[in-house]
């Protein structure tokens, strides 16, 4: 907004005004929020620890059971068909779920919520889109959701991502995921 040899007046994404200090726009580090205004969306960027002991190889009658979710019954029919044409060729001994190749609840999780993000109204799919499972910590495993949001607006985003994360997260159970809660002692 303004600047002269000592200070520099910046307008804040909320319009409130900020004087700074010339010295400390070199010293310290600044969020500039021109890019997030001018572009499609606001970036969502959060991650869903999911409970490593729930992590298991899904089994046909609960493949069969998960067909029925609209959104991925295509990605389950395709996919079954790759590991299985897979597995026949390389003779692999499937009375094992380990042997081989096989669809994990995770994996399939993740395919579900890369699914409902592309069927959101509210989602930008012209911008980065993606559920991405990121590495293990001592809370569980991360899956990642980096989308944005097509409205900017503070209250608006808000509403769009905790919709989406209410989703997600009753979305789990269905998968035989369990989220990360860390539980205090009682006392």
């Amino acid at each position: 907004m303004e600047i002269n040899l000592s200070t520099v007046k910046v307008q804040n994404f909320d319009k409130t005004i900020t004087t700074i200090p010339t010295y400390r726009l070199v010293s310290d580090s600044f969020v500039n929020w021109r890019g997030m205004n001018e572009s499609g969306g606001r970036r969502i960027k959060r991650s869903i620890l999911i409970k490593v002991s729930s992590i298991k190889f899904l089994e046909d009658n609960k493949l069969s059971e998960l067909k029925n979710i609209e959104r991925i019954s295509n990605y389950i029919n395709d996919r079954k068909k790759e590991i299985e044409k897979e597995n026949k060729t390389k003779n692999v001994n499937k009375s094992l779920l380990l042997n081989g190749r096989n669809i994990t609840n995770i994996g399939l999780f993740r395919r579900y919520a890369l699914a409902y993000l592309n069927s959101h109204p509210e989602v930008n799919k012209d911008l980065t889109l993606m559920v991405r499972q990121l590495a293990p910590t001592a809370q569980g495993v991360p899956i990642e959701i980096y989308a944005f949001a097509s409205d900017k607006k503070w209250e608006n985003y808000e509403q769009i991502m905790s919709d989406i994360f209410d989703h997600l997260l009753a979305s789990i159970s269905y998968f035989d995921l369990e989220c990360f809660e860390y539980s205090y002692p009682r006392s």
